[in-house]
């Protein structure tokens, strides 16, 4: 489940046991725009990089090994409801349980 902590009074997004590696792809590192250190199991994703990926229908993922190496992920359609969900909620701040 994921957890809007900015929004607690919101029902919690259902997402696959999977997302919790998935989550890596969309989240905005500590220190980038303002983040602060987060807890384990609590990640920030930035509105505005949401709804990008919601235009475009995927993500850009670059290799940890190589920068110039980098490739575009369709959105699965569980992802794609997560980022609606974000996005008509305003959330960027969520924790997974």
């Amino acid at each position: 489940m994921v957890h809007a902590v900015d929004r607690p009074e919101l029902p919690p997004h259902p997402m696959p046991d999977r997302f919790r590696r998935d989550v890596a792809y969309f989240k905005t590192p500590s220190g980038n725009h303002g983040v602060p250190p987060l807890p384990r199991d609590e990640f920030w994703i930035r509105l505005d990089d949401a709804r990008t990926w919601l235009d475009d229908g995927g993500v850009e993922v670059i290799s940890p090994l190589d920068s110039s190496a980098k490739a575009e992920i369709e959105l699965t359609d569980e992802q794609e409801a997560w980022l609606e969900w974000m996005v008509a909620n305003e959330v960027e701040h969520i924790r997974l349980a």
